[in-house]
């Protein structure tokens, strides 16, 4: 199976530096760089677009722009990108979030995938009208994926669960095709609902020790429920012709943080309850020596941002072969992004993407499009 290669619309705002913010951190200044307005969010998608990347994931939270409502004007700026739409099972009922997936797919001509976030943080879900605790979410979410998925199905959904109750549920049009569902988590609960629903089990970049880890781990509870699950990684990039250059990006990003800014964001996220954020930490200590953690595996994003905190760090033949380890272990979908988002989309589109096809590890979207059976479009079949 090629590698697949998505890239991130930052709704956050960019900037030539980290831009912070989730898991109860704050977006910093940097943020105003270049805010994230439809105008420059579209640059970076058709940019995505234009390079090969099949998708662009947009982050969920109080920290950033809605996700929903924001790639649905990006995609009318578009023609082949998908978007993968974060967002939170709690805050919408589940016959709505259905309804919304299959308008979604019939407005972006099938466009659609889904990276369901149960929330690691009460303090956020709170200001949102959520009082669960962190497993009583997980369990919702459960219910809340059984629910969508018989709807995207054509059933008629009779649910009375502990958490989500829909009587006479049922879709007047079904998405076509179904969004793939995309799930992450590092806590045995999540474990449970990723084997269970998602499509694609999705981890931060931890070295490949612990990914193989993760992989057997999900492999294993996916086969209780007698399902196959796709695994994809979330990983930062500093793509260059030769490592040095790429290493002194690295230097220069964490230059603009003071030991007193990386001290108080540590601090705000030794509080998160997430799993994956504990783990993210664990990887650095808080300090800034031995932050290459995995031959060009960099953990310094992860000082200043909340969430996915690694990035692959060299020239593009190293990236080339880190990637391919990551293949190896059973990963085939990498969701990447960069500092800035637009000059970094490049660098690693010209750089990389060129090194793996050479490799026969991936093929362009419009490539894989035009080598497959000649279908109906999709806007006649609706």
């Amino acid at each position: 199976m090629p590698l697949t290669f998505h890239w991130f619309l930052p709704t956050n705002g960019d900037s030539r530096h980290v831009v912070g913010g989730g898991h109860g951190t704050p977006v910093n200044e940097a943020g105003g760089d270049r805010p994230p307005t439809i105008a420059y969010l579209s640059q970076i998608a058709r940019a995505a677009e234009h390079l090969g990347f099949e998708g662009a994931l947009t982050p969920t939270g109080a920290w950033c722009e809605d996700a929903w409502l924001t790639t649905a004007m990006v995609s009318q700026q578009t023609e082949r990108l998908k978007f993968l739409v974060a967002f939170r099972p709690g805050f919408v009922s589940p016959t709505l979030a259905a309804q919304m997936a299959s308008t979604f797919q019939r407005r972006t001509g099938g466009r659609l995938l889904l990276n369901v976030v149960t929330g690691g943080e009460s303090t956020e879900q709170r200001a949102y009208g959520d009082f669960l605790d962190k497993d009583a979410r997980y369990a919702r979410t459960g219910e809340f994926l059984d629910i969508v998925r018989r709807l995207w199905d054509g059933e008629s959904v009779d649910h009375h669960g502990s958490h989500l109750t829909v009587e006479g549920a049922r879709l007047t049009q079904l998405p076509d095709p179904v969004p793939q569902v995309y799930f992450g988590g590092s806590s045995p609960v999540a474990g449970e609902i990723a084997a269970r629903h998602s499509d694609v089990y999705l981890t931060w970049g931890e070295p490949p020790a612990q990914v193989a880890e993760k992989i057997a781990w999900i492999r294993r509870l996916a086969e209780k429920e007698n399902r196959t699950v796709r695994f994809g990684i979330r990983l930062h990039v500093i793509a260059r012709d030769t490592s040095e250059q790429a290493w002194a990006e690295a230097a220069r990003l964490l230059s603009g943080f003071d030991q007193e800014t990386v001290r108080s964001i540590q601090a705000g996220l030794a509080r998160s309850e997430s799993e994956g954020q504990r783990r993210m930490l664990a990887l650095h200590g808080g300090g800034r020596d031995g932050l290459e953690i995995h031959p060009n595996l960099w953990a310094g994003i992860g000082l200043v941002r909340g969430g996915a905190g690694t990035a692959l760090v060299g020239s593009h033949q190293e990236i080339a072969e880190r990637i391919e380890e990551y293949h190896r272990l059973g990963i085939d979908e990498f969701i990447l992004s960069g500092y800035p988002h637009l000059e970094e989309a490049y660098w690693f589109g010209e750089g990389v993407l060129p090194l793996l096809a050479a490799r026969g590890l991936w093929t362009r979207p419009g490539a894989r499009a035009a080598a497959a059976p000649a279908q109906v479009p999709f806007a006649a079949a609706s």
